[in-house]
């Protein structure tokens, strides 16, 4: 197994924890004089950034949240001035305001470093042509993985996602060795490929998949599909983007890049901090970031860290892959999506064809996730007339693919056809659960 930095990712832990100290204290510091809301938050609990020692301190710091980004919307909690700032990514925010953050140049030659590392580690090398199938634009996904296939040196292929038959034909002409994907993308291509039968005239032999939940045996399923070993990746724009944590060629727990990020596990409910093994929430510190350094940022994924030595040398923390979240967010084919924003798109509609009344079925079809929302038409409007119910269905799958960013099959049913609640309105089936 090849390892890019040897020194750092096979550092012994004790040097690796006096880099964290020296690094935390640092970071602690700057944001503090830096970035009004963690100043706040730190004079709220009395602490100076002297109070903070090192890692052992880290407990005694106060939490980021998701909301801090929307309410600090768009600029508020980055750290650098925007001369500094060389770009911005954004992701969907749980109100129409965006999930904004920064990079600086060394923060990108970071983020591509942490990608390489990756990489490297499970092979990819100068001669490889790597198919990049995440999206590009402000998501972090494709962005991301392209700079770190750069700076090893291999060939990119910047396909961005989306049309399939192009992707196959790209592949075989191009000759891509390496596929960066969601993996409900890769089962899909896998689907394809057979119904070509075209396997045969595929190059590929490494598969790097993230951005959505996925199990063993879709890993398999993928393997034997494009005949290739499939990874892991795991990342998020508030912390990064992918490349936060990454499997090695061991495929057993993804190695969290600690010189650059402490993870921590806690009870979602009390917040208290839990032993390594336990099962919580998975909470991030920045220790390199410049443009949006985050300190103890709540992920809302629940896993767990491994501290066991792997196989493949590297001394740093791994992650499991995460079991859900705390929140109500939903992960559809990679896409952060909550029921405000669906909500917020209905109540737009404002000629008085459909009520705010809607439900998400969500379910997991040949192992890619089917979108469904059920909104129910006004008194007014309920018609039998099947033109003008499916003319008002595709103007609201337009206003949300616009807003989210993927599509859903809208179904306009009758009026209260959808069970009220006199307490929290259940939004949303989600039978996806064991059909991984």
């Amino acid at each position: 197994m090849t390892i890019r930095h040897p020194e750092i990712e096979c550092m012994p832990r004790k040097e690796l924890t006096r880099l964290q100290d020296e690094r935390l204290i640092a970071q602690v510091k700057r944001m503090y004089e830096r970035v009004p809301c963690f100043r706040a938050r730190m004079d709220e609990k009395g602490l100076k950034p002297e109070d903070v020692h090192g890692v052992g301190d880290l407990k005694k710091l106060p939490f980021s949240y998701k909301s801090d980004l929307r309410d600090w919307y768009p600029y508020g909690l980055f750290a650098e001035p925007m001369e500094n700032v060389v770009r911005v990514h954004a992701s969907s925010g749980t109100t129409g305001k965006r999930i904004v953050v920064g990079y600086t140049a060394n923060d990108l030659d970071m983020w591509a470093d942490c990608v390489a590392r990756m990489l490297t580690g499970i092979g990819v090398t100068s001669q490889d042509f790597v198919q990049i199938s995440f999206g590009y634009g402000l998501f972090t996904g494709g962005f991301g993985v392209h700079a770190g296939a750069e700076k090893i040196g291999a060939t990119v292929i910047p396909m961005s996602s989306g049309n399939t038959a192009l992707q196959i034909q790209t592949m075989i002409d191009f000759g891509a060795t390496v596929l960066c994907c969601t993996p409900s993308y890769a089962m899909y291509l896998a689907e394809e490929v057979a119904r070509l039968g075209v396997k045969d005239k595929l190059h590929l032999r490494i598969g790097v998949f993230g951005a959505e939940p996925w199990s063993e045996d879709m890993r398999r399923c993928i393997e034997a599909g494009l005949g290739i070993r499939a990874y892991d990746i795991y990342g998020l724009s508030e912390v990064l983007g992918p490349g936060v944590a990454v499997e090695c060629a061991a495929q057993s727990g993804m190695h969290i890049h600690e010189d650059n990020f402490i993870p921590e596990i806690i009870d979602p409910e009390t917040e208290e901090v839990l032993p390594l093994g336990a099962v919580g929430e998975l909470v991030f510190t920045s220790l390199t970031k410049e443009a949006f350094p985050i300190i103890r940022y709540r992920t809302r994924d629940i896993c767990s860290l491994i501290a066991e030595p792997c196989s493949c040398g590297r001394t740093h923390l791994r992650m499991r892959k995460p079991s859900g979240r705390s929140d109500d967010m939903m992960i559809i084919r990679g896409v952060n999506v909550f029921p405000s924003q669906i909500e917020e798109v209905l109540l737009k509609i404002k000629d008085g064809a459909i009520t705010p009344n809607y439900q998400i079925v969500l379910d997991r079809v040949n192992h890619t996730d089917t979108f469904d929302i059920n909104v129910e038409m006004s008194e007014d409007f309920f018609t039998d007339d099947v033109r003008s119910i499916e003319k008002m269905e595709r103007r609201i799958v337009e206003a949300l693919r616009e807003t989210l960013g993927i599509g859903a099959k809208v179904h306009l049913v009758n009026p209260k056809s959808i069970i009220r609640s006199e307490g929290k309105a259940k939004r949303v089936i989600d039978n996806r659960a064991g059909k991984m």
